[in-house]
């Protein structure tokens, strides 16, 4: 069992990137060549992975930094839904013709605002547009709360075999202070919904760090929660950003936990999580044993991208809608995060590219190591050379040499063929990718807490 040391936390809770890509996204310029970032998908001969940003929410939770739209006007999502399918047309004579969707996925905002009708709609165009995979992994964010058995009959039928719910605590006063009230009732009948309906897994999300928090107060959550019996768990913790999210201002008057507290509720999420049989993936996930998450971790095949840990390699990220992040081998792209300048570009037939990066070749390599780092907690240097040509332990060695002072903190091991992530090292592998990114100098970003 992990037992975290508080002493390290504190030590190297320092900002940093999630590594959801490298380079990350605030590295992404607008001065990029749009046409180049268009083109990139037109050398690419791998599976696809679809995603697809719902933006809109009926109400505003305080703690949520998504890309999102507040609204009950549900003829929004029509026009929205009208948007995308022509992003989608424009982009579909791109493709090499043969190449089969491996894995989709439904962020948002809040997915199943739409409703049952308009997810059939949109579930009848994609079908007719892209073929999939007979083992393709579909899947969607929900919200319990708004949630009905109509809605996950509509997934169900798109295909959709996986779902993850945010439940953030299952205390009412930390619901009140977050303005998100979600009974138990409400979890319980999202889940049996889903069990009942065949979809085989599904995914909790909670959130540590938000106001009326205690150490003793998550425990119970904790607890409730592993009584719905969840396949995965993400637990986060909560990224207090004003400066991008104007709304968490309202927290800071709630009472938030001190970062003393927070550290005691991430000493007790890891030791009851895998006291319960989960597995500790890394930084804030977990997975029963048997779960493909953990078993791809395992196996050396796990992933990472802009929608998480994923088991799906090797794949193009195809992204529709606003704010959404397209990712290829060589680039990634992202979409206008304001609704009227992507509209504007998809009505006159452009692509609505708002920012991107064209990679280098040693952006190429230095992505491939902070991935081996994150994913599966090794970097073999004799692999690794050999898949570049170029010596890992020369190339790097100043990166290599200045992980010395976190070994001599038993987070990770420094042999002559690899970089091994000990067990208390899986809290701070962001620390540890960290020494391999070229970009964290140019100061052009503000990132949350590492842990």
């Amino acid at each position: 069992m992990l037992i975290p040391d508080l002493n390290l936390i504190r030590k190297y809770n320092q900002p940093g990137p999630r590594y959801t890509s490298y380079p990350t996204a605030p590295h992404f310029s607008a001065d990029t060549d749009q046409a180049a970032l268009a083109a990139q998908t037109e050398t690419e001969d791998s599976d696809l992975s679809l995603y697809f940003h719902i933006p809109f929410c009926r109400s505003l939770c305080w703690f949520c930094g998504c890309t999102k739209i507040i609204t009950t006007q549900q003829d929004k999502a029509d026009h929205y839904l009208d948007l995308m399918e022509k992003e989608i047309e424009l982009f579909l004579p791109r493709i090499k013709p043969g190449r089969k969707v491996q894995q989709l996925h439904f962020g948002g905002g809040t997915p199943n605002y739409l409703t049952p009708a308009q997810i059939d709609r949109f579930s009848t165009f994609i079908h007719n547009h892209f073929e999939f995979h007979p083992d393709a992994e579909l899947s969607t964010e929900l919200d319990p709360r708004t949630l009905t058995q109509d809605h996950i009959t509509s997934f169900r039928n798109m295909g959709i075999n996986r779902a993850s719910m945010g439940v953030q605590d299952i205390n009412i006063d930390v619901q009140e202070a977050v303005h998100r009230i979600q009974s138990d009732e409400c979890n319980r009948n999202a889940l049996q919904w889903l069990r009942d309906a065949g979809i085989p897994s599904c995914n909790l999300d909670l959130i540590y760090g938000l106001p009326k928090q205690t150490p003793e107060s998550f425990e119970q959550t904790l607890h409730h929660i592993l009584d719905y019996a969840p396949d995965r768990l993400a637990v986060f913790s909560y990224a207090h950003v004003p400066w991008i999210m104007p709304a968490q201002k309202i927290l800071e008057e709630k009472n938030l936990p001190t970062p003393e507290a927070k550290l005691k509720m991430l000493e007790k999420i890891i030791t009851i999580l895998t006291d319960n049989g989960y597995h500790y993936v890394g930084m804030d996930h977990f997975a029963r044993h048997d779960d493909k998450l953990a078993i791809a971790q395992k196996n050396k095949s796990l992933q990472r991208n802009f929608q998480g840990y994923s088991t799906h390699g090797g794949v193009e990220i195809c992204a529709f809608g606003m704010s959404s992040i397209s990712q290829t081998s060589r680039s990634y792209r992202q979409n206008f995060k304001d609704i009227t300048d992507y509209g504007q570009a998809v009505t006159a037939g452009n692509y609505p590219i708002d920012r991107g990066i064209l990679l280098t070749d040693e952006d190429v390599l230095r992505r491939d190591l902070i991935m081996a780092i994150m994913c599966q907690l090794e970097l073999d240097y004799t692999a690794k050379s050999a898949q570049h040509g170029i010596d890992i332990k020369s190339h790097f060695a100043d990166s290599i040499t200045s992980l010395k002072p976190m070994e001599d903190d038993g987070l990770l091991e420094l042999n002559d063929d690899a970089l091994q992530v000990t067990d208390q090292g899986r809290l701070f592998i962001r620390n540890i990718a960290m020494a391999f990114d070229q970009y964290l100098t140019s100061g052009k970003a503000k990132f949350s807490k590492t842990i």
